[in-house]
């Protein structure tokens, strides 16, 4: 199961996913940039891996420029990396783990726990 991120170029700085106004969001082709960025990507149709040390990053190409893209994450790692090529390019991340927006300057802050909290709860229920 994945945790789920969703990447936003955005000329507003978005506080809370609730205020976001759309006509600030920027077209951005994020899966060229993706695949420029990162080293290890497995192709498979539509569908796009990114392989890295002790994480991964799942998503599907766009056909055109989008102005977010979601993620699906595998292990806390994959966010730490994706914040770097943010800040290079000024994207903003949701971080459905937590619920808001990740503080790129402060990463520790975000849902990763959560998700396992959640995840740990979704196992334990199907035991019982």
């Amino acid at each position: 199961m994945s945790w789920d991120i969703v990447l936003f170029n955005s000329r507003q700085k978005i506080e809370s996913i609730e205020e976001l106004d759309e006509s600030q969001l920027e077209p951005t082709d994020f899966c060229s940039l993706l695949e420029n960025h990162f080293g290890n990507i497995k192709k498979d149709d539509n569908h796009r891996s990114i392989i890295g040390e002790g994480y991964g990053i799942d998503y599907f190409i766009d056909d055109e420029e989008a102005s977010h893209k979601i993620l699906n994450l595998y292990g806390e790692h994959a966010l730490f990396e994706l914040i770097v090529l943010a800040k290079k390019h000024g994207w903003q991340i949701f971080d459905t783990g937590m619920g808001g927006m990740v503080d790129l300057d402060n990463p520790s802050e975000n849902g990763y726990e959560n998700f396992q909290n959640y995840l740990s709860q979704i196992l334990k229920d199907e035991i019982n």
